[in-house]
């Protein structure tokens, strides 16, 4: 696996290091640290102090890798950080990008505009958001929500297996508002029943396929917000899994991303597959 990580602060960034190396077997690690100057890039002496301590929190970095790793590489420069870690990835066709963050479950109006939001918006390769410090992982929560996610999921799982097996989780969450007739009852919903229909056989045909040596998988659907129940579910998990349909544009912003929601409100780190 060829992985670009973004290098910001140590309080950031050792944590999703060190968490990589829990996760995967890795081919090649390319540490990426951009120090954006805006408007003082003409003093010299500011930007020679930003580039060095950029290139003191990248050799932190590299020291907590593992040796058995065969490429390491180590890009420092004067550049907009998000953009920089976009660029590098496409350049060296990464198969993850890998950003730490302080603890912003909670809140979102910070998130939003970080160096990590940046990246995670506009990556078009899976992206993994590690919060708070890094942990074994042994159980693993699969969210999926529909047929094309669980295919894309699966894909992803197969092709790129955890370093150590794990106990896996694939959950639906159907959501659907209550139908009420004129007098006030809760009718029958048939549509919501199709769709749990639908969802129990994607989730069974999902935990089904990836069961084996390298996962132990159980299928789960419930309903209810999706966001909400997968960040509630979540917090008995070491990973939650999520995929995104990437929307751009308009249409992104008129229909929001559930991945997004998961992201910032998680307390467990989330891996995006794309």
């Amino acid at each position: 696996m060829r992985v670009v990580l973004g290098v910001g602060s140590a309080r950031e960034t050792l944590p999703a290091v060190n968490q990589l190396g829990l996760l995967y077997r890795l081919d090649e690690v390319v540490l990426v640290h951009g120090a954006k100057m805006e408007a003082m890039q003409e003093y010299g002496r500011l930007r020679d102090a930003a580039m060095e301590s950029g290139r003191r929190h990248i050799e932190e970095c590299r020291a907590l890798l593992s040796t058995d790793i065969p490429s390491i590489r180590t890009l420092c420069d004067a550049q907009d950080p998000s953009s920089f870690i976009l660029d590098t990835a496409a350049t060296v066709n990464a198969d993850l990008i890998v950003m730490g963050t302080r603890d912003l479950a909670r809140l979102t109006e910070v998130f939003i505009g970080s160096i990590s939001h940046r990246v995670l918006v506009h990556s078009p390769v899976p992206t993994l958001i590690v919060k708070e410090a890094a942990r074994p992982v042994s159980k693993v929560l699969l969210a999926v929500e529909g047929s094309e996610d669980a295919s894309r999921l699966q894909a992803w799982l197969i092709a790129h297996p955890f370093k150590n097996p794990v106990s896996l989780t694939v959950l639906s969450v159907v959501s659907s508002p209550p139908v009420t007739s004129e007098h006030g009852m809760v009718e029958r919903d048939v549509a919501h029943e199709e769709r749990t229909l639908k969802a129990r056989q994607i989730v069974d045909g999902t935990a089904k396929a990836l069961n084996g040596p390298r996962f132990t998988a159980s299928a789960d659907v419930r309903g209810g917000d999706p966001a909400e129940i997968i960040c509630e579910v979540g917090k008995d998990y070491d990973l939650i899994v999520v995929s995104s349909h990437g929307r751009t544009g308009v249409r992104r912003f008129l229909m929001g991303s559930v991945s997004e929601d998961i992201v910032y409100r998680a307390d467990r780190s989330v891996l995006v597959v794309r």
